[in-house]
């Protein structure tokens, strides 16, 4: 049986009904291509500033398209434009006006504008940050441009499915899974699988036996390096064997088949995504035999690094020839009819470029008319001049228009006049559409923010009880596990031991190993377990067992879960509550505290830095209630420290944003949080044996940092400042300075240099003695405060040293 009668046979369907779907898919594979030659010159001629395509790639995603079900979801990158046309996850508008950046969300859905194009996304929430039903759409996580990144999300997204399948208490939860049947489609070039997590994601899936299908498009090369160089054996699937599943035990259904090959592609797809589907095995697919006909995007051309035999081959088994001279040679259409599609396509595709690039600048026209109408009113030469080359100008663009009106008021700033403040007034309330454009959405901005949770104060019984903080951290847990069914904890040690300080003991027990449970030594994976978890409705708490090993995860968490928010403007959100410990402990790598670079990094998540495991518990009950996500660093050393056990130990809240002010005083302000906060304490007895009155400020979160202004306040009382931390100089103190001083406007209320007490500029030795001689002391603390008082009165504080 020839595989064209098996493709016919398999599919049911009358000849015509045959004929009409090889030419339907045959005419998007088509259209893809053109979309593709069309997207390059537009970047040439200056239209877009940057362009990345999936030619070459046409066949393979058509049939994966084709398995591809309402319910189901993609986690993929940034070559699968055909695959987002034939599931309908975009169409071929949408595509060029994110080619041009369109800001508005309806022209170019996925992001706004904000993602180059081939980044696609869909809607996953309402403009309000309701969930939208899942089941009844294709769904597509937002992609991100960084090679692999993709990879880590694909196991929450997956494990997912196998949670709706198994847990009768989740049900109900009927707009997210029907009954565990959906699949997650993953898809990644040959080349990034040399990166880690693409191992990492493997063996995750491997181990769970989850419903991930995993596509390999490869076509030889990582932009310029060949896979001679990027893979041992030069083929992804060989090396991959070991991970086959058989009598030896489970694993993955692992595929090869050619990119040009058309039956034989939609074939292997419907048999891999069978078994994924019906039986929660990981499948890979790798496609084989690609092309990128093109090369890798805009930036540069393949005939720099592919010899003229490697091209010669690319043209000969270009998939779309390849499709084309399959279907004359078996009859199914013939070079004239082909030849006549392909001319209404090309006429069809050119139409849409065209009104997407005129939408695109009608957008900007009547605010271009505006400024130009505003900025001639001035009665101004030079201004006027301004107005005539913007008038002049073709095609301008926003950047031009406004960069006009800010010159123009420079010009006049002397002046006032009616006309001077009509500019200033639309300029002003220009400002805010610009912002909703290009700087809203940080977080989804909806109802169940942070900021909206019910404040709860904490109650203590008559008779406190005094525990360790380890213990009030695992009654909160408790607590909030009964309260909420969709609440789970994983990670490396939290399951069977509950963790290795003891805050998740006896949950795994109490409510199973389907919500608490343990993971492999993979902490990329982990954070993208999460993510794809929180995408799919549940609410999963994704442990890092210490601060330091962040950096093993810093990826998932800034490149996919902080700017998920901000990257589809507002359109997808994953509330996940990442918990790690750190601050002093021992050693290099048990003792960190990288707040620089967890503030630079992870700008739309919240970070919490709780001084115990009380203030703690307090952010755990407002963040379970809320839909935003967050790091939560406990203290490292406070676990064992003894607390009051509160009686509404699951209820009460911490908001976050809010800083405590813990200590009054009338000299110094002190501003510190975590670990050193106690060291703060310490010393402000001493110092009150020295005449000294330190008022010390917990700010409880870095982001949010202090909305209230509690520091500035403090600041224009005692008008001195002192920051103490652990992190490095110049590092998450140089942040709390910027807020203080410049957002707050603290610097007006400084009679003295403010300082900084931070841990010398090198990770801390191994010992007690090399905390001491590192990180912030009670004696570093006092004399700091001291040095301050001595510059302010020299008399009556003089100098130690």
């Amino acid at each position: 049986m020839s595989e064209t009668t098996k493709l016919f046979s398999k599919a049911e369907l009358s000849y015509n009904e045959f004929k009409s779907q090889l030419i339907a898919d045959y005419r998007i594979a088509f259209e893809s291509r053109q979309i593709s030659l069309i997207g390059r010159r537009e970047v040439l001629t200056g239209k877009a500033k940057f362009g990345i395509f999936g030619d070459g790639k046409e066949l393979a995603q058509i049939a994966m398209a084709k398995v591809f079900r309402n319910g189901d979801w993609r986690s993929g990158y940034y070559r699968d434009q055909t695959f987002a046309f034939a599931s309908g996850i975009t169409d071929y508008y949408k595509f060029f006006a994110q080619l041009y950046a369109h800001p508005d969300i309806d022209a170019e859905p996925s992001s706004g504008g904000r993602q180059m194009n081939c980044h696609f996304s869909t809607k996953l929430i309402d403009a309000g940050g309701n969930w939208l039903d899942h089941t009844q759409q294709k769904n597509s996580s937002s992609d991100v441009s960084t090679t692999g990144g993709q990879m880590p999300r694909l196991v929450g997204l997956a494990q997912a499915s196998k949670i709706y399948k198994e847990r009768k208490d989740l049900q109900h939860m009927t707009t997210f899974s029907n009954m565990g049947t959906e699949v997650a489609f993953g898809t990644i070039g040959n080349a990034s699988t040399s990166e880690g997590v693409f191992f990492e994601t493997l063996n995750a899936a491997g181990v769970m036996q989850i419903p991930m299908a995993i596509s390999i498009w490869d076509d030889g090369y990582g932009i310029s390096v060949p896979n001679d160089i990027q893979t041992t054996k030069e083929d992804i699937s060989e090396i991959l064997k070991g991970l086959q599943r058989d009598e030896k035990g489970e694993g993955f259904e692992i595929f090869k088949v050619r990119g040009w090959d058309y039956p034989a592609l939609v074939a292997t797809y419907e048999r891999a995504i069978q078994i994924c589907r019906e039986k929660h095995i990981p499948v890979m697919i790798h496609v084989t035999e690609m092309t990128q006909p093109q090369g890798h995007s805009t930036s540069g051309s393949h005939e720099r690094y592919k010899t003229k035999e490697r091209l010669e081959w690319e043209k000969e088994f270009d998939c779309i020839s390849k499709m084309r001279n399959w279907m004359i040679e078996t009859e199914v259409s013939s070079a004239e009819e082909l030849d006549e599609l392909e001319k209404e396509s090309k006429d069809a595709i050119k139409k849409i470029q065209q009104k997407a690039w005129k939408d695109y600048l009608a957008v900007f026209e009547t605010e271009k008319e505006e400024a130009i109408g505003l900025v001639r009113d001035l009665n101004n030469d030079r201004a006027y001049q301004l107005a005539e080359e913007l008038r002049l100008m073709y095609e301008p663009s926003l950047k031009d228009i406004y960069g006009l009106v800010r010159k123009a008021l420079r010009i006049v700033r002397k002046e006032n006049s009616t006309a001077k403040n009509n500019l200033l007034r639309w300029y002003e309330r220009h400002q805010e559409i610009n912002t909703d454009r290009f700087n809203s959405k940080v977080f989804t901005e909806s109802i169940e923010g942070v900021e909206y949770i019910t404040e709860t104060a904490v109650e203590y019984p008559d008779e406190v009880k005094l525990v360790d903080g380890r213990e009030i951290l695992n009654a909160c847990f408790i607590a909030n596990f009964e309260r909420d069914a969709r609440l789970l904890a994983f990670g490396e040690d939290v399951g069977a031991i509950g963790d290795v300080n003891q805050g998740f003991a006896g949950l795994q027990l109490k409510f199973g190993e389907e919500r608490v449970f343990d993971t492999g030594i993979r902490e990329n994976t982990i954070i993208g377990q999460g993510i794809g978890l929180a995408l799919r409705g549940l609410r999963p708490i994704a442990e890092i067992q210490y601060l330091d090993y962040v950096l093993y995860a810093i990826t998932a968490l800034s490149d996919d879960l902080a700017s998920l928010s901000y990257r589809t403007k507002g359109g997808q959100k994953a509330p996940v509550i990442v918990r790690t410990r750190g601050h002093r402990l021992e050693g290099i790598w048990h003792s960190g505290s990288p707040m620089a670079m967890l503030l630079d990094t992870l700008r739309g998540m919240h970070i919490c830095v709780p001084r115990n495991m009380t203030q703690a518990a307090g952010m755990y009950n407002v963040l379970f209630r809320s839909d935003e996500p967050a790091l939560v660093i406990e203290s490292l050393n406070g676990y064992r420290l003894k607390e009051s056990l509160p009686e509404n130990v699951g209820e009460f809240t911490v908001p976050l944003g809010v800083a405590e002010i813990m200590r009054t005083g009338t000299d110094v302000t002190v501003v510190s949080y975590g670990s050193t906060l106690r060291v703060v304490e310490a010393a402000a007895e001493e110092l009150e044996e020295l005449g000294i009155s330190i008022e010390i400020i917990d700010p409880q979160t870095l982001q949010p940092f202090d909305i209230k202004h509690t520091c500035g306040k403090s600041l224009s009382k005692t008008n001195r400042l002192l920051i103490v931390d652990e992190d490095m100089p110049g590092g998450g103190s140089a942040f709390i300075l910027q807020q203080i001083l410049e957002q707050q406007k603290g610097y007006f209320h400084l009679d003295g240099q403010p300082r900084t007490l931070t841990a010398k500029a090198h990770r801390p030795p191994y010992g007690s003695d090399g905390d001491y001689f590192t990180k912030p002391s009670i004696d570093d603390v006092v004399e700091a405060v001291y040095a301050i008082m001595n510059e302010a009165n020299p008399e009556k504080y003089p100098t130690i040293f």
